[in-house]
């Protein structure tokens, strides 16, 4: 598995949690998963998307489940109500350099994630609240923009070119996106904030060093 597919909340239900590990897995959200995983295989999909919808309804949960339950809702023909369509859980920036992409994400439960092009990378749990700030602050900037934009339709798309960049909106109805050069992006009256904000994120985990996983090179 990509690790950058982690990120996007947009696997199929044989990946999340993977087929082969189902045996070690245990507790919820994992359980539902599963079930709904298998009610659906049976040709079960009613039962199968109320396992989805108990998700939902559970407290405290990461944000990217939400966003696989409603990922495997639409699978299953259901569109989120009006008043959770555009709910953002995440924003998701890739910024593509001649040798490779950076990406930096950061989610509604106070979790980042920043992969340098490089490979390395920096995964934050929410072990305090330093940068709740400065997630928040990416966040709220990525507001302004879901609610202008519709949906993409069809597959992701692989990451933009060199000279490029997206600004990826994770909400209920799907992934929301906006792509252009990065100066154009930068110079945008809405992208520009997200931007910015994304990058004072991806400094701040760059320079964690208390409760922040650093992936290998």
């Amino acid at each position: 598995m990509d690790i950058l597919d982690l990120f996007f909340c947009d696997l199929p239900a044989d990946r999340w949690p993977e087929q082969s590990s189902t045996k070690e897995v245990s507790g919820e959200p994992w359980e539902s998963f599963i079930k709904s995983r298998e009610f659906s295989t049976g040709g079960d999909n009613q039962s199968a998307k109320q396992c989805l919808h108990e998700i939902l309804s559970m407290n405290n949960l990461e944000s990217r489940h939400y966003l696989q339950a409603w990922t495997f809702l639409r699978a299953l023909g259901e569109q989120p109500p009006a008043d959770e369509a555009k709910h953002l859980y995440g924003v998701v920036i890739e910024v593509a350099l001649d040798d490779g992409v950076d990406v930096v994400a950061a989610y509604e439960d106070h979790t980042a994630r920043y992969i340098n092009h490089s490979g390395a990378g920096v995964v934050w749990e929410h072990p305090n609240d330093s940068l709740n700030e400065l997630i928040d602050d990416l966040l709220n900037a990525g507001r302004r923009i879901v609610d202008k934009i519709g949906p993409w339709e069809g597959p992701r798309p692989p990451s933009p070119p060199a000279g490029q960049a997206r600004i990826n909106m994770l909400v209920p109805l799907g992934l929301h996106f906006g792509q252009a050069g990065y100066e154009v992006l930068c110079g945008d009256q809405l992208a520009g904030p997200v931007l910015n904000a994304g990058f004072k994120l991806m400094q701040a985990l760059t320079e964690a060093t208390v409760g922040a996983d650093k992936l290998p090179r």
